[in-house]
């Protein structure tokens, strides 16, 4: 198991009114594969959208120091999760 990297994932999915939206998410990942599943996952999931309308253009490690999502911020602050 490897250390869990920040990742920036774009790219375009097509919603329930057949129009193409652009998105942009961060997420905690061991690679980049890993981060692109959980993309389909969480726009899967919340939009109701299948993986084959969803297209992903980029998948970029961040720096810690550049995160923008609150609750990515706010697990790496942390000096360790116990979880039960």
């Amino acid at each position: 198991m490897g250390l869990v990297k920040v990742y920036s994932v774009s790219g375009w999915f097509k919603d329930r009114s057949n129009v193409w939206r652009k998105f942009r998410i961060e997420v905690t990942a061991i690679n980049e594969g890993d981060a692109r599943e959980k993309v389909y996952t969480r726009i899967g999931g919340g939009h109701k959208v299948p993986r084959n309308l969803i297209k992903v253009e980029s998948i970029t490690e961040v720096n810690p120091s550049e995160v923008k999502d609150r609750y990515i911020k706010q697990l790496l602050s942390l000096d360790k999760l116990v979880t039960w």
